[in-house]
């Protein structure tokens, strides 16, 4: 099992549209997905389900059992560990862990048990490594090739614990002072967990207990182009799209004197560039689908037909990027 992080710091970088549309393109090449919404907002999970279903998995009670925070109701009320995870079948080989804006609460739990796993208690170990065991069950009920997982924009305990069960880190970024901001905050958190999450395996209180490596390996960046901001046109954004790659290097990959940096075009850490498909997204959130999959009933016709077969392009071509640099097949 492969599992991916869409990670920034930044947010309005367009994490949560890349999983999602990079889970259904995984799905329709015949790759085995599942798709984890790890974000207290739960935008990943509003975007694969209708409001009618997101009502029955978040009714008025406290408990949702069906949703992430079902599984971790145990911890969280201290009566056991974690619960069998509920997987939303969304499509043939694409299935979801469902968000849920009460996972905000783990951000306490989680934060204090990372300085009590220094000491070896063996509770704090089975709070910090729930992630990692949760999307291994999950992955393995629905037979998932793949773990895409959406988490929020932040550095804190949520995402720290979330994060160590990555295998791989893909980095979304917008072509501003922004992103470049964020490649400068993320890149040092990231080496800092990593070394902290190996300190703390020399420090496993039980043998049997599965903890993950905490590998979180960069696997690059992916550039959402702007086509028009504020009636500014794409080309005042060249500047920091041509930035990038050296910034990339010195705060994710830290290399402190990176050598002759190619331009994003012809940069290996450089996964792809999505357009912005503006006139699609909108048909794409009413038809409850991938903008790719939008068909002449959904309202995409005349020039909309030829963004439709371009978005399928960038998509299948980012796809095959990263499962190319993560060693995985595609049928």
């Amino acid at each position: 099992m492969t599992t991916i992080v869409f990670f920034n710091n930044k947010g309005g970088v367009g994490k949560t549209t890349l999983v999602y549309h990079l889970a259904w393109m995984y799905s329709d090449l015949g790759v085995k997905v599942l798709a984890a919404d790890l974000d207290p907002q739960a935008n990943l999970t509003a975007m694969f389900l209708s409001e009618e279903r997101l009502e029955q998995l978040w009714p008025d009670a406290q408990s949702h059992p069906d949703s992430i925070v079902g599984a971790f109701q145990p911890i969280l009320s201290g009566t056991g560990d974690l619960a069998e995870p509920h997987v939303e079948r969304i499509g043939e080989g694409l299935g979801l862990v469902v968000g849920d804006l009460a996972l905000s609460r783990l951000e306490g739990m989680l934060a204090a048990a990372w300085p009590n796993s220094l000491s070896g208690q063996e509770p704090a170990f089975r709070q910090l490594s729930a992630f990692h065991r949760l999307l291994a069950n999950a992955a393995a009920q629905c037979s998932a090739d793949v773990v895409l997982m959406d988490v929020g924009p932040n550095l804190g305990a949520i995402n720290r614990a979330a994060m160590i069960g990555a295998r791989h880190v893909v980095i979304p970024l917008a072509p501003d002072l922004y992103s470049l901001q964020g490649l400068r905050n993320l890149g040092p958190a990231l080496r800092e967990w990593r070394s902290e999450w190996h300190d703390r395996l020399e420090r496993k209180p039980a043998a049997t207990l599965d903890l993950p490596e905490g590998t979180m390996e960069p696997l690059g960046y992916v550039i959402m182009q702007h086509a028009v901001r504020a009636g500014r046109p794409a080309r005042a954004y060249e500047k920091w799209t041509a930035r990038v790659p050296e910034e990339y290097r010195k705060s994710v990959l830290g290399e402190t004197t990176p050598r002759r940096v190619p331009d994003w075009g012809s940069d290996p850490q450089c996964l792809h560039l999505i357009k912005h498909y503006r006139s699609l997204m909108p048909m794409a959130m009413e038809a409850r689908k991938p903008m790719f999959f939008l068909k002449p009933a959904d309202g995409a016709i005349g020039a909309h037909t030829a963004a439709v077969k371009d978005c399928y392009d960038d998509f299948r071509k980012l796809a095959v990027s990263i499962a190319a640099k993560c060693e995985f097949r595609i049928p």
